[in-house]
């Protein structure tokens, strides 16, 4: 087990069949955090509305964090637009604090905004219907992968995700992005003492530069199996799980394809 000063997952959608509780479950048991950040959309409310599915792994997932928070850690529950019931609770639960946001300081000094991200997506703001009709169609997208994804192990071929291989290839998706990652950076311009900020959302794991400000994305638990973490300097790192023996690797900041590094004390900046 790696033992790492933060953590920051996202949207990892409990309570739907695209989650992939087992691939979260294997990168809680590989690290263990001092702070470990819940980004939003832990539990998936929208899905579970529509219908119940709750497989024991999900369980598994809820007793994990809780029992990091019993042996220590201190869990940060930021709540998103598909858990929002959470946001009427906001305080101390034994380790577990829930807020609307929070200001990380890193090891080494930078303070880093932490949100969710829809805050500051004008479809799910102020076009809720729409937002839940993009959300059944994407619920199609991320079905279709537990088939494909099942063909390909056979193969002895890594997880592959076709909701995230049609997002980048659309471009109105593309320009969304885009716009939402520079919506963040004006939202940090306005925080005082702010250099940097860590969000979700739009499911699309990312460590750039915005102009003079640091932007880091978790990424989520349906598609890209990605996660921040901060060592004892304050280096942040985004790791992704691929689903193969060896399930978790480094991701290079601004890097679009993964660089092979093996899980231990040797990982790669």
């Amino acid at each position: 087990m790696r033992h790492c000063r933060t953590g920051w997952i996202s949207d990892v959608h409990l309570g739907t069949r695209g989650c992939q509780a087992e691939a979260l479950l294997h990168f809680l048991k590989c690290y263990e955090f001092e702070t470990l950040y819940i980004v939003g959309d832990l539990i998936d409310v929208w899905a579970l509305k529509r219908g119940i599915y709750w497989p024991q792994a999900h369980s598994d997932v809820i007793q994990k964090l809780l029992r990091a928070g019993r042996k220590g850690t201190q869990v940060i529950y930021i709540p998103g637009n598909h858990d929002e019931f959470v946001s009427g609770f906001h305080g101390e639960y034994g380790a577990v604090t829930v807020m609307p946001r929070a200001i990380h300081t890193t090891a080494d000094g930078r303070r880093l905004l932490v949100i969710h991200g829809h805050e500051l997506d004008a479809v799910v703001q102020n076009i809720k219907w729409l937002a839940h009709v993009g959300d059944l169609g994407y619920a199609l997208l991320l079905r279709l992968n537990t088939p494909i994804n099942w063909f390909r192990k056979l193969f002895g071929l890594s997880f592959w995700s076709l909701s995230a291989a049609a997002k980048r290839q659309v471009k109105s998706a593309v320009n969304y992005i885009g716009a939402f990652e520079s919506a963040v950076a004006r939202l940090v311009k306005m925080e005082k003492d702010v250099q940097g900020v860590v969000c979700g959302h739009i499911h699309t794991p990312a460590i750039r530069n915005i102009g003079d400000l640091e932007y880091f994305n978790s990424g989520d638990w349906v598609e890209s199996l990605t996660a921040l973490i901060e060592d004892q300097s304050g280096v942040i790192q985004l790791v992704v799980h691929t689903g193969r023996s060896e399930p978790l690797q480094n991701l290079a900041p601004e890097t679009p394809e993964p660089v092979v590094a093996p899980l231990g004390p040797n990982v790669l900046s």
